[in-house]
């Protein structure tokens, strides 16, 4: 399996507001920057399209490192969580239903074709990756229209 870097972020302007998403991808050296967004959305929703749209780019299987700054995407994964509430139709612990179910159903599909191990990085702390995705995504939804 081809060893790939993979670095993403998501922001929004509002909560929801204006979103959008950045990845660089890294693989021997070369990076591939992909971004997008959406007029209305929120940043969660942005975080998880981020990491979709990364790992949808992969054209094989491939052994991920995938470095974010949202503890909302990390801890859902590393911490099981995403798995509990689709094991309760969608329910967290709580017994409120999950959100953003549409994207965790995507992500979980990637997850079954790529080995990936997410890390956590401190958001806006001078990552050089989690600051060119920040850019990306800003840059995105600064250019949406009104």
């Amino acid at each position: 399996m081809k060893k790939i870097e993979i670095y993403t972020d998501g922001a929004c302007s509002g909560n929801p507001g204006k979103g959008g998403w950045g990845a660089v991808l890294v693989y021997k050296g070369k990076e591939k920057e992909i971004s997008g967004g959406e007029a209305q959305t929120t940043n969660n929703r942005m975080e998880l399209t981020a990491v979709i749209e990364a790992l949808s780019a992969l054209k094989e299987p491939c052994e991920v490192t995938l470095t974010t700054d949202s503890k909302y995407v990390c801890d859902a994964i590393n911490k099981g969580w995403v798995f509990s509430w689709k094991n309760n139709n969608w329910k967290k612990a709580d017994k409120k239903p999950a959100l953003n179910v549409d994207l965790w159903e995507k992500l979980l599909s990637l997850l079954e074709k790529h080995k990936v191990e997410f890390v956590w990085v401190k958001g806006h702390n001078g990552h050089k990756y989690n600051e060119r995705c920040d850019a990306l995504a800003v840059s995105y939804y600064q250019n949406l229209n009104d």
